[in-house]
């Protein structure tokens, strides 16, 4: 049955050539946004690492006032941690959970092993109670680390450990820096930070200790973002209670009040907007596609009538007619599979999108069934009306 498929294809091969390459043009489709949603599903199932419920983030800025800013701060953040309804305070550097800033550095170095581009964060040592992040070797940062000297505390994430160590223990490790001389003691490790937006990947990064007492670290003239860890069900009061206090502590700074759920909204929209886009356009060329390929289909019924008209004089059942009408398009749709899979296939061989090769597997996979059951939905009223043709009828239009 199938030499007798791969016969009648043959017979027709010009247009099956056609159909072909349009079936290998649909499978490219489907594994581009295969890859895609594959990708950013197994992102957004990866620990975010931290808690954004609750967390306010204050913009703050202390305009052309110059005089003590770090004793403003310090006296700032004390008033707003007595404050009723305030759980927990933090100072931290612009790149804050949901943001558009990014900071990185490639700077670090252990032995013979260079660290690639790493997303690096300034935290003192109450952000751990504002984010919770999860602490699985080591510590977070404490006063222990004020008498650090030169050689930096620094806490990293699981990722950085595993490029940085592989197997050995990295709490303890120290890293230099391949453009300075300067070195970081690694105190601890949290299991993940993906700060970027619920599709980021769980890439490294590296915190710095970074506190209002400690001089070296801090400019005098440098105003950090707060985050405010708040008590569940707070609301427009304390909001508004927090930013008199500001006001009135500093002599008149001004403060900018967003919640990293709102922050998170924000950039969810940003991220799916072009992936949303995306989406729709592939969706309308695989209707389109589907659309040519029902229309190359019932075209092909009508020109083989006669062909038809005599397997049914012959005795062929019309469940048989239809059986051999979806034989021919899966056997069409491998063999355009096929040349799409080889296609496919070079995208984790040279690497492309820096992402892992399950992922590719796991699209070409996807791909290959969408297909197929693309055609077989296109296939399948076609083969009815074939297998409804009555020989009498058939012949005598011929």
């Amino acid at each position: 049955m199938i030499r007798h498929l791969f016969t009648l294809i043959w017979n027709r091969k010009r247009s099956n050539f056609l159909l072909m390459a349009e079936i290998l043009l649909s499978f490219f489709v489907l594994f581009v946004v295969s890859v895609l949603l594959v990708s950013n599903y197994y992102n957004y199932r990866q620990p975010m690492g931290f808690r954004s419920d609750n967390v306010w983030q204050f913009d703050i800025d202390a305009g052309q006032d110059t005089v003590d800013r770090r004793g403003k701060l310090r006296l700032l953040v004390q008033e707003l941690q007595a404050t009723p309804g305030v759980v927990a305070v933090t100072g931290t550097s612009g790149n804050t959970p949901f943001s558009f800033s990014t900071m990185n550095t490639d700077e670090y170095r252990y032995k013979d092993r260079k660290a690639g581009y790493t997303d690096r964060y300034d935290a003192d040592d109450d952000m751990l109670k504002v984010l919770h992040q999860k602490v699985v070797a080591g510590r977070w940062f404490d006063r222990r680390d004020d008498a650090a000297g030169r050689r930096f505390p620094v806490v990293i994430n699981q990722v950085f450990a595993r490029q940085m160590f592989g197997d050995e223990a990295p709490v303890g490790k120290v890293l230099t820096n391949e453009k300075r001389d300067e070195e970081w003691h690694v105190i601890g490790v949290i299991e993940a930070y993906r700060s970027g937006s619920d599709f980021a990947p769980n890439e490294g990064a590296i915190f710095h200790r970074k506190t209002l007492n400690d001089t070296s670290r801090y400019v005098q003239q440098e105003v950090p973002l707060l985050l405010v860890r708040v008590q569940p069900g707070s609301g427009a009061v304390l909001e508004q209670q927090l930013v008199r206090k500001i006001k009135s502590v500093t002599k008149g700074w001004s403060a900018n009040v967003n919640t990293l759920e709102e922050n998170r909204g924000d950039k969810l929209k940003f991220i799916m907007t072009p992936l949303a886009a995306l989406g729709l356009v592939g969706l309308f060329l695989i209707i389109n596609v589907a659309l040519g390929l029902f229309g190359v289909l019932w075209y092909n019924i009508n020109q083989r009538k006669a062909e038809i008209g005599l397997r049914r004089a012959l005795g062929a059942t019309g469940n048989g007619i239809s059986k051999q009408f979806l034989g021919e398009m899966l056997v069409v749709t491998t063999l355009g599979v096929l040349g799409g899979l080889a296609l496919a296939a070079q995208f984790p061989l040279l690497g492309a999108f820096g992402l892992a090769s399950g992922i590719y597997v796991q699209a070409m996979a996807l791909s290959t069934v969408l297909i197929f059951v693309l055609t077989a939905i296109c296939a399948l009223q076609p083969s009815r009306i074939a297998a409804g043709i009555l020989p009498a009828v058939s012949l005598r239009e011929e």
